[in-house]
């Protein structure tokens, strides 16, 4: 049974969350992304995350007449509020979340603190992960000595 919660997913993942200022440039932001697998930043204003931009973002911006990255503000075109979910949450119940409210994006919250941003590839990553693992523990219980012992053995006459 899948039983990996958010925040042991977090712990496996060990990546940092990249954070920036609403007035952040547009360009400035994709310059940090683009080295890491990271897929968007958080924005953080006066100590407090405000709102996420995504790359997916980006791709809408760009299709915005007039718009120039190198002039546009993170914080003018962040998500926000934040979609978060308990550090708790099992990964089934992530995937729901993905799924019902269509996001990719989801910030992992323990008591009252944002301890992480987990993507939905994440989560699949875990739960196939698990699954494996499931797979193995199943398949070390059962093995062809043991069904050898079954053949039928024809009665003579």
């Amino acid at each position: 049974m899948i039983t990996t919660t958010a925040e042991e997913i977090l712990i496996d993942k060990a990546e940092e969350t990249i954070a920036v200022s609403p007035d952040t440039t547009i360009h400035e932001a994709a310059k940090l992304i683009v080295p890491t697998e990271a897929h968007a930043v958080l924005v953080k204003e006066e100590g407090k995350f405000v709102g996420i931009w995504t790359e997916r973002d980006l791709m809408k911006n760009t299709a915005t007449k007039g718009f120039d990255p190198d002039t546009a503000k993170v914080g003018d075109y962040m998500s926000a509020p934040l979609i978060t979910a308990p550090h708790t949450d099992t990964i089934h119940q992530l995937i729901d979340k993905f799924l019902g409210l269509k996001v990719r994006h989801l910030v992992i919250e323990k008591k009252g603190t944002y301890i992480g941003l987990l993507y939905a590839r994440d989560v699949i990553r875990a739960g196939l992960s698990e699954r494996s693992k499931e797979l193995d523990e199943l398949s070390s219980m059962v093995n062809w000595e043991y069904y050898e012992d079954w053949k039928w053995k024809k009665k003579h006459k």
